[in-house]
């Protein structure tokens, strides 16, 4: 199916920026009339919070040069996990990213239980070097369903230090993973395919995952540095 022309707009907008190393934290008139909002302002981090915890980003999250860090120098502490202050149900979000050598990290949504870090997650990982990304069956690579479903080979992926664009579609049941504009992933909650993929996974005694929720969206500390810029979401969807 084509994509709405509001759509077009902004998926064209956000590669432009990354071709050309830009920084694009606003939205055009037709961005907002269509229904997107910024997930981060690219000056702060008003918005999210430590999961679990009433407080804002400890100090390794720094919102710098137009991107939200994580960073890992030593001595800097206030890490772990963040999530939006809004909870979301069905929606469409687009954001850039890059990550360290050998990193690992992830954006997780539909968690059932709001104070702890277990959904569905969109891997980042540097496949090259961080060895995740050779087990399960490629179920850990880059913009797969977390341990659930892998893309394809040939999905394209730019190495560690560049930047890449992910995107998520969440809709009804159904959910896809996109990597530098290609779909790589699709699946739907509760099929067949789904519940077998599940029972195989860690998730399988997890209270509630894999069904459908409404959730905040999670940016992961798993020990890596990792940036991100550009992240908005339409509600909605």
């Amino acid at each position: 199916m084509p994509l709405p022309h509001a759509k077009c707009i902004l998926l064209a907008a956000v590669l432009a920026c990354t071709a050309a190393g830009a920084r694009c934290a606003d939205l055009t008139a037709d961005e907002r009339a269509a229904g997107w909002k910024l997930l981060f302002d690219g000056t702060t981090t008003s918005g999210w919070h430590r999961i679990g915890k009433n407080e804002r980003p400890g100090n390794a999250w720094i919102a710098q040069d137009g991107e939200l860090k994580l960073v890992k120098t030593l001595g800097v502490t206030g890490g772990g996990d963040i999530v939006t202050d809004e909870m979301f149900e069905d929606f469409e979000l687009i954001w850039e990213w890059k990550i360290a050598p050998d990193g690992n990290s992830g954006v997780k949504y539909n968690l059932p239980d709001p104070s702890r870090a277990i959904g569905c997650e969109y891997q980042l990982l540097d496949d090259a070097k961080n060895s995740d990304a050779k087990v399960h069956n490629r179920t850990h690579v880059t913009a797969s369903l977390y341990d659930m479903f892998a893309p394809p080979p040939d999905a394209k992926l730019n190495p560690a230090g560049e930047w890449n664009m992910g995107r998520i579609v969440v809709q009804g049941n159904h959910v896809e993973h996109y990597l530098n504009g290609v779909k790589v992933v699709s699946y739907d909650f509760g099929s067949d395919v789904f519940q077998k993929a599940m029972a195989e996974s860690k998730f399988k005694e997890a209270p509630g995952w894999g069904i459908k929720t409404k959730s905040s969206i999670l940016l992961q500390d798993h020990n890596s540095e990792v940036s991100f810029r550009n992240v908005r979401i339409r509600p909605g969807y």
